[in-house]
C-alpha cells in the first residue's frame, strides 16, 4: 500500500533559493506546504574530496500523486548537479491535515 502523503526533504544552498523553490512548489500545486529550516553544515564527498557546506533544510508536504512532479519540478529548478531529494512515506497522522495535504496538491489537468 502507498501512503497518499509524502515528505520530500531537499536542502537549498540558501534562503533566497530555498523561499523561491518553496513558493513555485506551493503555488503551481506541487506542494500543500513547504517548511525552511534553519541553515546548517552538511558535510560530504564530492568527486573524491571532503566538502562542506551551508545549507538551508526544506521538508515539504506532498501527495503520492503530484510527488514525482514535484521532485521533477526540483530537479528543474536546483542549482546542484546532484541535489538531494528524499522521499518518506507519512504513515499516520491527522485525518483533516493529510486530507488538506491531498487537496492543495491537485495538479492540474492537461488539456
Amino acid at each position: 500500500m502507498q501512503a497518499s502523503a509524502l515528505i520530500i526533504q531537499t536542502t537549498a544552498p540558501d534562503l533566497l533559493f530555498a523561499k523561491r523553490l518553496a513558493h513555485i512548489l506551493v503555488e503551481d500545486h506541487f506542494a500543500a506546504c513547504v517548511h525552511i529550516g534553519h541553515q546548517g553544515l552538511s558535510l560530504y564527498l564530492w568527486q573524491d574530496s571532503l566538502e562542506g557546506s551551508e545549507e538551508v533544510l526544506l521538508t515539504i508536504k506532498t501527495s503520492s500523486k503530484a510527488a514525482q512532479a514535484c521532485m521533477d519540478k526540483i530537479r528543474e529548478l536546483h542549482p546542484y548537479d546532484l541535489p538531494e531529494i528524499i522521499c518518506l512515506p507519512i504513515i499516520g497522522g491527522d485525518a483533516q491535515y493529510l486530507a488538506w495535504i491531498e487537496q492543495q496538491t491537485q495538479l492540474p489537468t492537461e488539456c
